[in-house]
């Protein structure tokens, strides 16, 4: 019996393996980037690209595990629900009320910790955010405009 439903849940993974979300593999600065409307300096960029970009951005590095199903899955699932609450490829094309909410909410993410989260910090290291980039984003995320 446990062999029979060993057997299974092996055959039933191995046609997982044929199901394969789609790759956000998007420009981050097309249009309506975020840069195009409050330029960013080289060193915010960085801070963005190592630490949000991934989950809200167009464009996501996958990391070797992402080939493997159902975590391709959950992946796709946390980028897209990532990129629904806040998406820096398409910031320009938010409401002007929006964009002044967003960027406030970011400024209190990353001061609060809430952001990154800490399931991406586990398997990206160098997404932990220093005390000092933290006070650089937050800086120019105010300076954009999202004040408290």
């Amino acid at each position: 019996m446990l062999k029979k439903v060993l057997l299974g849940l092996f055959v039933l993974l191995l046609v997982a393996q044929l199901v394969r979300p789609a790759r956000n593999s998007g420009a981050i600065d097309g249009p309506a980037f975020i840069g195009r409307q409050h330029p960013v300096p080289a060193e915010v960029e960085a801070v963005l690209a190592k630490a949000c970009y991934d989950c809200h951005s167009n464009q996501t590095r996958y990391p070797w595990y992402a080939e493997v199903q159902p975590v391709g899955w959950w992946l796709a699932w946390h980028v897209n629900d990532g990129k629904k609450h806040l998406n820096f490829s398409e910031f320009g094309s938010y409401a002007a009320k929006r964009q002044a909410k967003k960027l406030k909410e970011v400024a209190e993410e990353v001061a609060d910790n809430g952001m990154p989260l800490p399931s991406y910090t586990w398997t990206h290291r160098d997404a932990v955010l220093t005390d000092a980039e933290k006070k650089l984003l937050t800086d120019w995320v105010r300076g954009a405009g999202g004040h408290n």
